[in-house]
Protein backbone atom coordinates (compact mmCIF):
# COMPACT_ATOMS: atom_id res chain seq x y z
CA UNK A 1 0.00 0.00 0.00
CA UNK A 2 1.41 3.46 -0.99
CA UNK A 3 1.65 6.36 1.30
CA UNK A 4 -1.35 7.86 -0.04
CA UNK A 5 -3.56 4.82 0.75
CA UNK A 6 -1.51 4.53 3.99
CA UNK A 7 -3.17 7.61 4.95
CA UNK A 8 -6.53 6.22 3.37
CA UNK A 9 -6.39 3.39 6.17
CA UNK A 10 -6.58 5.81 8.83
CA UNK A 11 -9.14 8.07 7.59
CA UNK A 12 -10.67 5.05 7.39
CA UNK A 13 -10.64 4.56 10.86
CA UNK A 14 -11.01 7.52 12.10
CA UNK A 15 -14.13 7.56 10.47
CA UNK A 16 -15.96 4.88 12.11
CA UNK A 17 -18.31 5.07 14.86
CA UNK A 18 -17.49 3.24 18.51
CA UNK A 19 -19.88 0.98 17.96
CA UNK A 20 -18.20 -0.12 14.35
CA UNK A 21 -14.47 -0.64 15.99
CA UNK A 22 -16.21 -2.54 18.47
CA UNK A 23 -17.93 -4.52 16.13
CA UNK A 24 -14.85 -4.91 14.16
CA UNK A 25 -12.54 -5.99 17.25
CA UNK A 26 -15.41 -8.63 18.07
CA UNK A 27 -15.41 -10.17 14.14
CA UNK A 28 -11.32 -10.17 14.22
CA UNK A 29 -10.77 -11.54 17.55
CA UNK A 30 -10.06 -15.36 17.30
CA UNK A 31 -6.92 -14.76 19.14
CA UNK A 32 -4.69 -15.91 16.24
CA UNK A 33 -1.37 -14.73 15.72
CA UNK A 34 -2.14 -13.09 12.10
CA UNK A 35 -5.36 -11.71 13.83
CA UNK A 36 -3.97 -9.77 17.04
CA UNK A 37 -1.53 -8.09 14.57
CA UNK A 38 -4.28 -6.32 12.34
CA UNK A 39 -5.92 -5.62 15.88
CA UNK A 40 -2.99 -3.81 17.25
CA UNK A 41 -2.24 -1.79 14.06
CA UNK A 42 -5.77 -0.69 14.41
CA UNK A 43 -5.33 0.26 17.38
CA UNK A 44 -2.50 2.20 17.15
CA UNK A 45 -3.77 4.03 14.20
CA UNK A 46 -7.13 5.06 16.09
CA UNK A 47 -5.25 6.04 19.01
CA UNK A 48 -2.74 8.36 16.93
CA UNK A 49 -4.39 12.06 16.59
CA UNK A 50 -2.27 12.74 13.32
CA UNK A 51 -1.20 10.22 11.31
CA UNK A 52 2.64 9.41 11.27
CA UNK A 53 3.52 5.97 9.89
CA UNK A 54 7.28 6.24 11.12
CA UNK A 55 6.35 6.75 14.55
CA UNK A 56 3.88 3.50 14.14
CA UNK A 57 6.51 1.30 13.03
CA UNK A 58 8.92 3.08 15.96
CA UNK A 59 6.57 2.34 18.71
CA UNK A 60 6.06 -1.76 17.28
CA UNK A 61 8.79 -3.52 16.86
CA UNK A 62 6.74 -6.52 15.81
CA UNK A 63 6.29 -4.87 12.49
CA UNK A 64 8.02 -5.91 9.63
CA UNK A 65 8.77 -2.90 7.33
CA UNK A 66 9.71 -5.18 4.33
CA UNK A 67 5.88 -6.59 4.97
CA UNK A 68 4.30 -3.43 6.45
CA UNK A 69 2.39 -2.63 3.00
CA UNK A 70 0.63 -5.94 2.78
CA UNK A 71 -0.73 -5.84 6.22
CA UNK A 72 -2.22 -2.24 5.67
CA UNK A 73 -3.71 -3.61 2.67
CA UNK A 74 -5.31 -6.73 4.85
CA UNK A 75 -6.18 -4.32 7.37
CA UNK A 76 -7.92 -1.89 4.99
CA UNK A 77 -10.04 -5.18 3.10
CA UNK A 78 -11.15 -6.58 6.50
CA UNK A 79 -12.25 -3.23 8.07
CA UNK A 80 -14.27 -3.04 4.85
CA UNK A 81 -15.61 -6.57 4.79
CA UNK A 82 -16.38 -5.63 8.57
CA UNK A 83 -18.74 -2.15 7.69
CA UNK A 84 -20.40 -4.25 4.89
CA UNK A 85 -21.53 -6.37 7.70
CA UNK A 86 -22.24 -3.93 10.01
CA UNK A 87 -24.30 -2.05 7.72
CA UNK A 88 -26.19 -4.53 6.11
CA UNK A 89 -28.74 -4.86 8.53
CA UNK A 90 -29.87 -0.96 7.64
CA UNK A 91 -29.06 -0.62 4.06
CA UNK A 92 -31.05 -2.57 1.47
CA UNK A 93 -29.11 -2.27 -1.26
CA UNK A 94 -26.12 -3.59 0.61
CA UNK A 95 -28.13 -6.73 1.84
CA UNK A 96 -29.48 -7.31 -1.41
CA UNK A 97 -26.67 -6.93 -3.33
CA UNK A 98 -25.57 -9.94 -0.74
CA UNK A 99 -28.35 -11.87 -1.43
CA UNK A 100 -27.45 -11.78 -4.94
CA UNK A 101 -23.92 -13.36 -4.30
CA UNK A 102 -25.75 -16.02 -2.57
CA UNK A 103 -27.80 -16.80 -5.39
CA UNK A 104 -24.39 -17.41 -7.69
CA UNK A 105 -23.14 -19.06 -5.04
CA UNK A 106 -25.93 -21.62 -4.67
CA UNK A 107 -26.22 -21.67 -8.52
CA UNK A 108 -22.86 -22.67 -9.28
CA UNK A 109 -23.05 -25.47 -6.87
CA UNK A 110 -25.97 -26.85 -8.93
CA UNK A 111 -28.13 -26.25 -5.95
CA UNK A 112 -30.83 -24.48 -8.60
CA UNK A 113 -34.22 -24.96 -6.57
CA UNK A 114 -32.88 -22.95 -3.73
CA UNK A 115 -31.51 -20.15 -5.91
CA UNK A 116 -34.58 -19.84 -7.40
CA UNK A 117 -36.22 -19.60 -4.29
CA UNK A 118 -33.91 -17.17 -2.53
CA UNK A 119 -34.33 -15.05 -5.93
CA UNK A 120 -38.01 -15.39 -5.19
CA UNK A 121 -37.63 -13.56 -1.95
CA UNK A 122 -34.95 -10.88 -3.33
CA UNK A 123 -37.20 -10.13 -6.04
CA UNK A 124 -40.15 -9.11 -3.52
CA UNK A 125 -37.22 -7.40 -1.49
CA UNK A 126 -35.85 -5.32 -4.89
CA UNK A 127 -39.44 -3.89 -6.00
CA UNK A 128 -39.19 -1.23 -2.26
CA UNK A 129 -36.05 0.15 -3.50
CA UNK A 130 -36.91 0.83 -6.87
CA UNK A 131 -33.13 0.47 -7.65
CA UNK A 132 -33.25 -0.79 -11.52
CA UNK A 133 -29.89 -1.42 -11.67
CA UNK A 134 -30.26 -4.32 -8.93
CA UNK A 135 -33.65 -5.70 -10.25
CA UNK A 136 -32.23 -5.84 -13.77
CA UNK A 137 -29.15 -8.26 -12.28
CA UNK A 138 -31.88 -10.11 -10.66
CA UNK A 139 -33.67 -10.71 -14.10
CA UNK A 140 -30.47 -11.89 -15.32
CA UNK A 141 -30.40 -14.65 -13.08
CA UNK A 142 -34.31 -15.49 -13.06
CA UNK A 143 -32.92 -16.15 -16.99
CA UNK A 144 -29.87 -18.09 -16.46
CA UNK A 145 -32.32 -20.21 -13.76
CA UNK A 146 -34.97 -21.00 -16.27
CA UNK A 147 -33.28 -23.88 -17.79
CA UNK A 148 -32.64 -25.97 -14.38
CA UNK A 149 -36.49 -24.80 -13.24
CA UNK A 150 -38.49 -25.53 -15.89
CA UNK A 151 -42.09 -26.02 -15.26
CA UNK A 152 -46.02 -25.81 -16.70
CA UNK A 153 -46.16 -22.21 -17.17
CA UNK A 154 -42.79 -22.08 -18.55
CA UNK A 155 -43.75 -20.10 -21.66
CA UNK A 156 -45.40 -17.34 -19.58
CA UNK A 157 -42.13 -17.32 -17.39
CA UNK A 158 -40.46 -16.51 -19.80
CA UNK A 159 -43.07 -13.86 -21.17
CA UNK A 160 -43.29 -12.15 -18.39
CA UNK A 161 -39.29 -12.16 -17.74
CA UNK A 162 -38.81 -10.56 -21.18
CA UNK A 163 -41.53 -7.71 -20.27
CA UNK A 164 -40.26 -7.12 -16.66
CA UNK A 165 -36.25 -6.88 -18.68
CA UNK A 166 -38.24 -4.64 -21.38
CA UNK A 167 -39.66 -1.51 -18.91
CA UNK A 168 -36.52 -1.94 -16.76
CA UNK A 169 -34.33 -1.25 -19.68
CA UNK A 170 -36.64 1.27 -20.88
CA UNK A 171 -36.90 3.39 -17.62
CA UNK A 172 -32.82 2.96 -16.67
CA UNK A 173 -32.71 4.29 -20.34
CA UNK A 174 -34.88 7.59 -19.38
CA UNK A 175 -32.58 7.31 -15.94
CA UNK A 176 -29.19 7.35 -17.93
CA UNK A 177 -30.48 10.77 -19.81
CA UNK A 178 -30.93 12.17 -17.19
CA UNK A 179 -28.16 11.54 -14.83
CA UNK A 180 -25.77 12.23 -17.70
CA UNK A 181 -27.34 15.50 -18.29
CA UNK A 182 -27.20 16.13 -14.66
CA UNK A 183 -23.27 15.35 -14.03
CA UNK A 184 -22.17 17.55 -17.60
CA UNK A 185 -24.32 20.45 -16.14
CA UNK A 186 -22.91 20.06 -12.46
CA UNK A 187 -19.40 20.11 -13.92
CA UNK A 188 -20.34 23.16 -15.79
CA UNK A 189 -21.34 24.92 -12.51
CA UNK A 190 -18.69 23.42 -10.65
CA UNK A 191 -16.48 25.58 -12.90
CA UNK A 192 -17.92 28.73 -13.60
CA UNK A 193 -20.84 29.16 -11.15
CA UNK A 194 -23.95 30.93 -12.68
CA UNK A 195 -24.11 31.88 -16.34
CA UNK A 196 -22.12 34.70 -16.70
CA UNK A 197 -23.75 36.14 -19.92
CA UNK A 198 -25.67 35.55 -23.43
CA UNK A 199 -22.87 32.83 -24.50
CA UNK A 200 -23.32 31.34 -21.37
CA UNK A 201 -26.95 30.80 -21.36
CA UNK A 202 -26.86 29.70 -24.80
CA UNK A 203 -24.72 27.21 -24.00
CA UNK A 204 -26.34 25.87 -21.50
CA UNK A 205 -29.72 25.89 -23.41
CA UNK A 206 -27.89 23.95 -26.26
CA UNK A 207 -26.95 21.38 -23.96
CA UNK A 208 -30.32 20.89 -22.76
CA UNK A 209 -31.78 21.34 -26.31
CA UNK A 210 -29.73 18.37 -27.53
CA UNK A 211 -30.09 15.81 -24.51
CA UNK A 212 -33.48 16.31 -23.23
CA UNK A 213 -36.34 14.56 -25.56
CA UNK A 214 -40.28 15.56 -24.93
CA UNK A 215 -41.57 12.91 -22.27
CA UNK A 216 -44.67 12.56 -20.56
CA UNK A 217 -43.42 13.14 -17.02
CA UNK A 218 -46.68 11.80 -15.19
CA UNK A 219 -46.03 8.61 -16.40
CA UNK A 220 -42.64 8.34 -14.59
CA UNK A 221 -41.92 6.67 -11.68
CA UNK A 222 -40.89 8.17 -8.15
CA UNK A 223 -37.64 8.37 -9.24
CA UNK A 224 -37.41 9.53 -12.34
CA UNK A 225 -39.87 12.24 -11.54
CA UNK A 226 -37.04 13.38 -9.20
CA UNK A 227 -34.35 13.33 -11.19
CA UNK A 228 -36.49 15.22 -13.90
CA UNK A 229 -37.63 17.97 -11.09
CA UNK A 230 -33.62 18.21 -10.25
CA UNK A 231 -32.33 18.81 -14.01
CA UNK A 232 -35.16 21.30 -14.42
CA UNK A 233 -33.98 23.06 -11.28
CA UNK A 234 -30.66 23.05 -12.12
CA UNK A 235 -31.50 24.69 -15.48
CA UNK A 236 -33.08 27.20 -14.21
CA UNK A 237 -30.36 27.77 -11.04
CA UNK A 238 -28.09 28.42 -14.00
CA UNK A 239 -29.86 30.99 -15.50
CA UNK A 240 -31.09 32.70 -12.41
CA UNK A 241 -34.81 32.14 -12.93
CA UNK A 242 -35.39 31.54 -9.56
CA UNK A 243 -39.00 31.85 -9.51
CA UNK A 244 -39.18 28.21 -11.77
CA UNK A 245 -36.39 27.05 -9.31
CA UNK A 246 -38.72 27.92 -6.11
CA UNK A 247 -41.13 25.69 -8.11
CA UNK A 248 -39.87 22.75 -8.95
CA UNK A 249 -38.02 22.79 -5.81
CA UNK A 250 -41.33 22.72 -4.39
CA UNK A 251 -42.79 19.53 -6.44
CA UNK A 252 -39.77 17.98 -5.08
CA UNK A 253 -40.81 18.10 -1.51
CA UNK A 254 -43.98 17.47 -2.24
CA UNK A 255 -43.49 14.63 -4.15
CA UNK A 256 -41.85 12.92 -0.88
CA UNK A 257 -45.38 13.68 0.78
CA UNK A 258 -47.07 12.36 -1.85
CA UNK A 259 -45.38 8.93 -2.20
CA UNK A 260 -45.85 5.54 0.79
CA UNK A 261 -41.91 4.05 1.22
CA UNK A 262 -40.21 7.39 -0.01
CA UNK A 263 -37.79 6.84 3.00
CA UNK A 264 -35.28 4.99 0.49
CA UNK A 265 -34.66 8.41 -0.94
CA UNK A 266 -34.05 10.42 2.05
CA UNK A 267 -30.62 11.88 0.78
CA UNK A 268 -32.66 13.42 -1.98
CA UNK A 269 -35.62 14.70 0.37
CA UNK A 270 -32.72 16.75 2.06
CA UNK A 271 -31.42 17.83 -0.87
CA UNK A 272 -35.02 19.05 -1.88
CA UNK A 273 -35.09 21.11 1.34
CA UNK A 274 -31.63 22.45 0.45
CA UNK A 275 -32.74 23.39 -2.87
CA UNK A 276 -36.32 24.91 -1.86
CA UNK A 277 -34.27 26.87 0.73
CA UNK A 278 -32.19 28.28 -1.78
CA UNK A 279 -34.77 29.56 -3.70
CA UNK A 280 -36.89 30.87 -1.13
CA UNK A 281 -33.78 32.99 0.26
CA UNK A 282 -33.18 34.20 -3.04
CA UNK A 283 -36.76 35.37 -3.28
CA UNK A 284 -37.05 36.58 0.47
CA UNK A 285 -40.07 34.38 1.23
CA UNK A 286 -39.21 34.90 4.68
CA UNK A 287 -41.85 32.41 6.18
CA UNK A 288 -41.66 29.73 3.59
CA UNK A 289 -37.73 29.99 4.70
CA UNK A 290 -38.09 29.87 8.20
CA UNK A 291 -40.61 27.23 8.31
CA UNK A 292 -38.33 25.15 6.04
CA UNK A 293 -35.40 25.45 7.92
CA UNK A 294 -36.88 24.36 11.05
CA UNK A 295 -37.94 21.21 9.03
CA UNK A 296 -34.09 20.26 8.14
CA UNK A 297 -33.10 21.80 11.66
CA UNK A 298 -35.46 19.04 13.38
CA UNK A 299 -33.93 16.66 10.60
CA UNK A 300 -30.43 17.38 12.00
CA UNK A 301 -31.10 17.64 15.46
CA UNK A 302 -32.58 13.75 15.95
CA UNK A 303 -30.28 11.08 14.94
CA UNK A 304 -32.72 9.05 12.65
CA UNK A 305 -31.96 5.47 12.87
CA UNK A 306 -29.90 4.48 9.55
CA UNK A 307 -28.93 7.11 8.81
CA UNK A 308 -25.04 7.09 7.81
CA UNK A 309 -21.98 9.67 7.52
CA UNK A 310 -22.66 11.24 4.28
CA UNK A 311 -26.18 11.92 4.98
CA UNK A 312 -25.09 13.40 8.92
CA UNK A 313 -22.73 15.54 7.11
CA UNK A 314 -25.23 16.90 4.58
CA UNK A 315 -27.76 17.98 7.31
CA UNK A 316 -24.96 19.61 9.09
CA UNK A 317 -23.78 21.68 6.39
CA UNK A 318 -27.14 22.11 4.72
CA UNK A 319 -28.43 23.33 8.57
CA UNK A 320 -25.96 25.89 9.10
CA UNK A 321 -25.54 27.46 5.71
CA UNK A 322 -29.24 27.94 5.62
CA UNK A 323 -28.84 29.50 9.22
CA UNK A 324 -26.08 32.10 7.62
CA UNK A 325 -28.47 32.84 4.78
CA UNK A 326 -31.33 33.08 7.56
CA UNK A 327 -28.91 35.87 8.91
CA UNK A 328 -27.87 37.29 5.61
CA UNK A 329 -32.09 37.99 4.71
CA UNK A 330 -32.21 39.54 8.27
CA UNK A 331 -28.96 41.90 8.78
CA UNK A 332 -28.24 39.80 11.76
CA UNK A 333 -24.57 39.45 11.24
CA UNK A 334 -23.89 39.93 15.04
CA UNK A 335 -26.43 36.94 15.41
CA UNK A 336 -24.63 35.27 12.77
CA UNK A 337 -20.83 35.86 14.13
CA UNK A 338 -21.99 34.86 17.69
CA UNK A 339 -23.32 31.21 15.90
CA UNK A 340 -19.93 31.18 14.53
CA UNK A 341 -18.12 31.72 17.49
CA UNK A 342 -20.01 28.98 19.36
CA UNK A 343 -19.41 26.36 16.64
CA UNK A 344 -16.03 27.04 15.41
CA UNK A 345 -13.99 23.96 16.31
CA UNK A 346 -16.94 21.72 15.25
CA UNK A 347 -17.20 23.41 12.17
CA UNK A 348 -13.69 22.96 11.30
CA UNK A 349 -13.70 19.35 11.68
CA UNK A 350 -16.51 19.11 9.70
CA UNK A 351 -14.60 20.95 6.42
CA UNK A 352 -12.12 18.26 6.34
CA UNK A 353 -15.11 15.78 5.16
CA UNK A 354 -17.26 18.43 2.78
CA UNK A 355 -16.02 18.73 -1.14
CA UNK A 356 -14.11 21.10 -2.04
CA UNK A 357 -17.12 23.41 -3.57
CA UNK A 358 -18.95 23.46 -0.20
CA UNK A 359 -15.99 24.64 1.53
CA UNK A 360 -15.65 27.16 -0.79
CA UNK A 361 -18.79 28.33 -0.74
CA UNK A 362 -18.73 28.50 3.29
CA UNK A 363 -15.52 30.40 3.45
CA UNK A 364 -17.34 32.96 1.48
CA UNK A 365 -20.60 32.83 3.54
CA UNK A 366 -18.43 33.37 6.85
CA UNK A 367 -16.58 35.68 5.48
CA UNK A 368 -19.21 37.54 4.35
CA UNK A 369 -20.84 37.44 7.97
CA UNK A 370 -17.16 38.80 9.78
CA UNK A 371 -17.67 41.82 7.10
CA UNK A 372 -21.57 42.77 7.60
CA UNK A 373 -20.29 42.81 11.59
CA UNK A 374 -17.40 44.80 11.32
CA UNK A 375 -14.61 41.89 11.47
CA UNK A 376 -12.75 42.59 8.42
CA UNK A 377 -9.67 40.82 9.81
CA UNK A 378 -11.57 37.84 10.59
CA UNK A 379 -13.17 38.65 6.92
CA UNK A 380 -9.80 38.75 5.52
CA UNK A 381 -9.04 35.09 7.53
CA UNK A 382 -11.80 33.50 5.56
CA UNK A 383 -11.14 35.32 2.71
CA UNK A 384 -7.53 33.93 2.12
CA UNK A 385 -8.65 30.48 2.53
CA UNK A 386 -9.87 31.11 -0.63
CA UNK A 387 -7.52 33.28 -2.36
CA UNK A 388 -5.05 30.54 -1.30
CA UNK A 389 -6.59 27.46 -2.30
CA UNK A 390 -5.21 25.46 -4.87
CA UNK A 391 -8.72 24.58 -6.25
CA UNK A 392 -8.83 27.96 -8.27
CA UNK A 393 -10.72 25.76 -11.14
CA UNK A 394 -13.78 24.98 -9.00
CA UNK A 395 -16.48 27.77 -8.90
CA UNK A 396 -14.13 30.63 -10.35
CA UNK A 397 -17.35 33.00 -9.65
CA UNK A 398 -16.46 32.82 -5.89
CA UNK A 399 -12.66 33.04 -6.35
CA UNK A 400 -13.25 36.37 -8.23
CA UNK A 401 -15.88 37.40 -5.69
CA UNK A 402 -13.49 36.64 -2.74
CA UNK A 403 -11.07 38.71 -4.52
CA UNK A 404 -13.14 41.63 -4.58
CA UNK A 405 -14.24 41.03 -1.36
CA UNK A 406 -10.97 41.38 -0.24
CA UNK A 407 -10.09 44.74 -1.84
CA UNK A 408 -12.83 46.00 -0.17
CA UNK A 409 -11.94 44.84 3.43
CA UNK A 410 -8.42 45.98 2.59
CA UNK A 411 -9.83 49.23 2.13
CA UNK A 412 -11.76 49.38 5.31
CA UNK A 413 -9.03 48.75 7.25
CA UNK A 414 -7.00 51.56 5.81
CA UNK A 415 -4.51 49.35 3.61
CA UNK A 416 -4.22 51.80 1.34
CA UNK A 417 -0.67 50.37 0.92
CA UNK A 418 -1.33 47.03 -0.03
CA UNK A 419 -4.57 47.92 -2.57
CA UNK A 420 -2.70 48.87 -5.49
CA UNK A 421 -0.80 45.39 -5.30
CA UNK A 422 -4.16 43.67 -4.92
CA UNK A 423 -6.01 45.50 -7.91
CA UNK A 424 -3.10 44.51 -9.78
CA UNK A 425 -3.63 40.46 -8.58
CA UNK A 426 -7.48 40.54 -8.71
CA UNK A 427 -7.21 42.17 -12.60
CA UNK A 428 -4.49 39.57 -13.73
CA UNK A 429 -6.66 36.57 -12.14
CA UNK A 430 -10.32 37.55 -14.00
CA UNK A 431 -8.83 38.31 -17.03
CA UNK A 432 -7.36 34.84 -16.97
CA UNK A 433 -10.65 33.28 -16.17
CA UNK A 434 -12.59 35.45 -18.56
CA UNK A 435 -14.41 37.04 -15.27
CA UNK A 436 -14.07 40.69 -15.73
CA UNK A 437 -17.01 41.74 -16.51
CA UNK A 438 -19.07 45.32 -15.68
CA UNK A 439 -19.52 44.80 -11.81
CA UNK A 440 -15.61 43.47 -10.93
CA UNK A 441 -14.69 46.77 -13.83
CA UNK A 442 -16.58 49.66 -11.73
CA UNK A 443 -14.79 48.46 -8.35
CA UNK A 444 -11.50 48.08 -9.64
CA UNK A 445 -11.95 51.41 -11.12
CA UNK A 446 -13.48 52.96 -8.33
CA UNK A 447 -10.47 51.83 -6.01
CA UNK A 448 -7.90 52.31 -8.55
CA UNK A 449 -8.81 56.07 -8.70
CA UNK A 450 -8.80 56.91 -5.02
CA UNK A 451 -5.61 58.88 -4.13
CA UNK A 452 -4.73 59.83 -0.30
CA UNK A 453 -5.90 63.30 -0.59
CA UNK A 454 -9.31 62.80 -1.71
CA UNK A 455 -12.37 64.94 0.78
CA UNK A 456 -14.70 63.39 2.63
CA UNK A 457 -16.99 65.12 0.68
CA UNK A 458 -15.36 63.60 -3.17
CA UNK A 459 -15.46 60.43 -1.66
CA UNK A 460 -18.67 60.49 -0.71
CA UNK A 461 -19.85 61.36 -4.66
CA UNK A 462 -17.40 58.50 -5.58
CA UNK A 463 -19.56 55.90 -3.25
CA UNK A 464 -22.85 57.59 -4.63
CA UNK A 465 -21.33 57.38 -8.06
CA UNK A 466 -20.43 53.72 -7.23
CA UNK A 467 -23.62 52.64 -5.71
CA UNK A 468 -25.90 53.77 -9.48
CA UNK A 469 -23.80 52.36 -11.18
CA UNK A 470 -24.42 48.60 -9.32
CA UNK A 471 -27.98 49.45 -8.28
CA UNK A 472 -28.54 49.31 -12.45
CA UNK A 473 -25.97 46.31 -12.81
CA UNK A 474 -28.25 44.38 -9.77
CA UNK A 475 -31.18 44.33 -12.07
CA UNK A 476 -29.68 42.74 -15.15
CA UNK A 477 -30.31 38.89 -15.51
CA UNK A 478 -26.38 38.30 -15.68
CA UNK A 479 -25.03 40.74 -13.35
CA UNK A 480 -27.49 39.98 -10.09
CA UNK A 481 -24.82 37.07 -9.40
CA UNK A 482 -22.55 39.35 -7.99
CA UNK A 483 -25.05 40.29 -5.12
CA UNK A 484 -25.18 37.24 -3.54
CA UNK A 485 -24.21 37.01 0.30
CA UNK A 486 -22.34 40.34 -0.16
CA UNK A 487 -24.52 43.41 -0.35
CA UNK A 488 -22.09 45.93 -1.73
CA UNK A 489 -24.94 48.48 -2.42
CA UNK A 490 -26.06 48.48 1.48
CA UNK A 491 -22.36 48.88 1.79
CA UNK A 492 -22.37 51.58 -0.01
CA UNK A 493 -25.18 53.51 1.31
CA UNK A 494 -23.61 52.57 4.81
CA UNK A 495 -20.71 55.36 3.81
CA UNK A 496 -22.88 57.61 2.41
CA UNK A 497 -25.11 57.70 5.56
CA UNK A 498 -22.24 56.74 8.22
CA UNK A 499 -24.24 53.90 9.36
CA UNK A 500 -23.29 50.66 10.23
CA UNK A 501 -24.19 47.95 6.76
CA UNK A 502 -25.92 46.10 9.79
CA UNK A 503 -28.52 48.83 10.19
CA UNK A 504 -28.56 48.83 6.36
CA UNK A 505 -29.48 45.63 5.96
CA UNK A 506 -31.83 45.47 8.94
CA UNK A 507 -34.04 48.27 7.35
CA UNK A 508 -34.62 47.09 4.17
CA UNK A 509 -35.17 43.66 5.78
CA UNK A 510 -38.13 45.16 7.42
CA UNK A 511 -39.62 46.68 4.68
CA UNK A 512 -39.19 44.05 2.21
CA UNK A 513 -41.14 41.77 4.76
CA UNK A 514 -43.75 43.99 5.04
CA UNK A 515 -44.30 44.11 1.03
CA UNK A 516 -43.90 40.49 1.25
CA UNK A 517 -46.33 39.97 4.14
CA UNK A 518 -49.29 42.36 2.46
CA UNK A 519 -49.04 40.57 -1.57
Amino acid sequence: MSKDRSDHLYTLIKSMKKSEKRYFKVQNSSGSKDESKYLMLFDALSEQEAFNEELIIQNNTWINPQQFSNLKAHLYKKILHSLKEYTASSNEDINIREQIDFIQILFDRSLYQQSMQLLQKVKKAIKKSDNLELQLEVLKWEKNLLPYTLGRNNIQRVNQIVAEANTINERLSRVNILTNLSVELNAIYLKTGYIRGKEDKERIQQIFDEQLPEWEVKEFSFREKLLWYEIQLSYYSFIQEFNEVYNYARKWVDLFDQTPNSAFYFEMYIKGLNQLLNAQSRLMKYDEFFETHKILRDLAKHRLIGINENIQIRLFKYSYAHQFNGYFMLGEFTKGVKLLQRIETRLESYIGMIDKHSELVLFYKIACLYFGNGNYRKALKWLHRIINSEDQDIREDVHSFARIVNLITHFELGNRDVIDYYIRSTYRFLLKKDDLHAFQQYILEFLKNLSREITPNQLIDRFKELRNQLIILSQSKYDKRAFVYFDIISWLESKIENRPVEDIIKTKSLSIKQDYLLN
